[in-house]
């Protein structure tokens, strides 16, 4: 299985956990659904003990546990640029400069907080931060990308998700400065369905601009030549790149899927979840 490349997310590095909804993508949040299973409450903001200092924590053989070459994505539970988070942003960065041999993934839907709170040393950006917004419609997408636009980075990219309607970013994509787009459907207690339609205009948009796009996930509903799909979590990617929507192309062929639980398809195993109801044993 070695020629394989297996489906899986990158390295994750939650230095905070929380977040305060903020816009429509926010109302079937999936770090709220998450809580909720812990008896949790998503709004409860607050530093990480164990995760904080990530990039920086080494194994007893004095190697970094995350290796040079990696790409981390940032505060997936939470939003790297949240007002709450200021007062340990400022020790993130200075992590985040101490390892310059890793890709750091931000994302945000508070686009306009952003030159604001970057480092002092930023200048035209950092060689190993990737900076992006999330644009769940038209709206939000007219609204975010002018000013990821105008902010000096060395890479920006977008993120349309949760992908809740048609969205032309196209007049956004003309001057190159657009590196990478994604996309994905609603996950988790999320019933807002993802029309086929609007990921293949998406695509066509980038790849008419030479603009590598990802379509990550159908999210729970597709809808294709107006039939409608409900998709077990386990399916969400494998349907993606089946598809045929990625730019490049890619051979679906050449992934092979991390196992789910037998019973819910929700989790790479059973964890014991209360969910399905056969776990509870």
């Amino acid at each position: 299985m070695d020629e394989y490349k297996v489906l899986q997310l990158d390295t994750i590095w939650n230095p905070w956990h929380g977040c305060i909804r903020y816009s429509e993508g926010c109302e079937h949040c999936y770090m709220y659904f998450l809580d909720l299973q812990r008896n949790k409450n998503g709004a409860d903001i607050y530093k990480t003990k164990t995760n904080f200092r990530l990039p920086l924590s080494k194994t007893r053989a004095g190697a970094f546990k995350i290796p040079a070459g990696s790409t981390v994505r940032v505060c997936m539970t939470s939003d790297f640029f949240l007002a709450e988070a200021d007062i340990w942003r400022d020790e993130v960065w200075d992590i985040i400069r101490q390892r310059p041999d890793v890709t750091f993934f931000l994302l945000t839907k508070r686009a306009e907080r952003i030159r604001d709170h970057l480092p002092r040393d930023w200048h035209d950006g950092w060689d190993n931060v990737e900076l992006n917004v999330t644009c769940e419609n038209q709206r939000r997408a007219d609204e975010r990308i002018p000013i990821l636009l105008d902010i000096p980075a060395k890479y920006k990219g977008l993120m349309i998700a949760p992908f809740l309607g048609p969205v032309n970013i196209e007049p956004y994509l003309a001057d190159g400065q657009i590196r990478e787009v994604s996309c994905e459907g609603e996950n988790y207690d999320g019933y807002r369905s993802l029309h086929y339609e609007w990921v293949k205009s998406l695509h066509d948009q980038c790849a008419a601009h030479q603009i590598p796009f990802r379509f990550y996930g159908t999210g729970n509903v597709f809808i294709k030549d107006g039939k409608e799909y409900r998709m077990p979590k386990a399916y969400h990617r494998v349907q993606a790149l089946k598809s045929g929507l990625q730019y490049p192309p890619v051979n679906p062929d050449d992934y092979r899927i991390q196992p789910r639980c037998a019973y819910c398809e929700r989790r790479n195993s059973c964890g014991g979840c209360r969910w399905c109801g056969r776990c509870s044993s």
